[in-house]
């Protein structure tokens, strides 16, 4: 029977009973689909909850998904307004403006939220 995991110990065993079905031939729509669709939800709930994933930092970001266009960092010379202030920007000398937050969300679609935090 299906419940909220709720201790470590309930946890692993979740893990280990999505991992035999994820080993089965599962049909859509049968009783093992379901099974395993609602112990992922309530993995992932329990997950949240006791291994929260801190945002990433604002410069980190931008390499990354730099990274994962294929772009170097000439590309952020135009968006951040210049040679000298990207490499500022880049070694952490200068905070990035609302100005360039907005651009890199519009070119680089990297989320407001990470581009505003502290650092």
């Amino acid at each position: 029977m299906l419940k909220p995991i709720k201790t470590n110990k309930e946890y692993e065993a979740a893990l280990q009973r999505i991992y035999e079905l994820m080993q089965k031939d599962i049909k859509s729509g049968s009783s093992h689909s379901d099974e395993l669709e609602v112990l992922s939800i309530l993995v992932e709930y329990y997950e949240k909850k006791h291994y929260p994933i801190p945002p990433p930092h604002p410069i980190e970001a931008i390499k990354f998904r730099l990274e994962q266009m294929g772009a170097d960092e000439k590309q952020l010379t135009s968006i951040l307004g210049g040679r000298s202030r990207k490499s500022e920007i880049l070694s952490g000398r200068r905070k990035l403006s609302l100005n360039m937050i907005r651009e890199l969300h519009d070119k680089l679609h990297i989320p407001a939220e990470t581009l505003i935090a502290a650092y």
